[in-house]
């Protein structure tokens, strides 16, 4: 899709990454070894709160997408999921607007 990427071994990773201060959207799982996906977005929440998250998870437990959503992520999406849904999160977190997938 022409985007430039950067892929990170953890959110421990991503956080110490000049990245960080310039990714215009993340992409993360919600469990992750060390700091997990909800940890890294309240991290976040205090260096870049404005940077969209979009979750991807194993596990859709209406309790981590509540907190995921609420806390502002972009989308939530369980896996498997299918490569156009993704894109349509990644556009609509591009351009601002918030939208929760299943």
């Amino acid at each position: 899709m022409g985007y430039t990427t950067a892929a990170f071994a953890s959110a421990e990773e991503f956080l110490k990454a000049p990245e960080r201060d310039t990714a215009a959207c993340l992409i993360a799982d919600v469990q992750m070894p060390g700091m997990s996906g909800l940890d890294l977005q309240r991290e976040l929440a205090r260096k870049r709160p404005s940077l969209p998250i979009i979750f991807i998870t194993a596990f859709p437990e209406e309790r981590i997408r509540q907190q995921a959503m609420a806390a502002g992520a972009a989308c939530l999406l369980a896996k498997p999921y299918e490569g156009d849904v993704l894109i349509e999160c990644l556009e609509k977190a591009l351009a601002g607007k918030s939208h929760g997938h299943g």
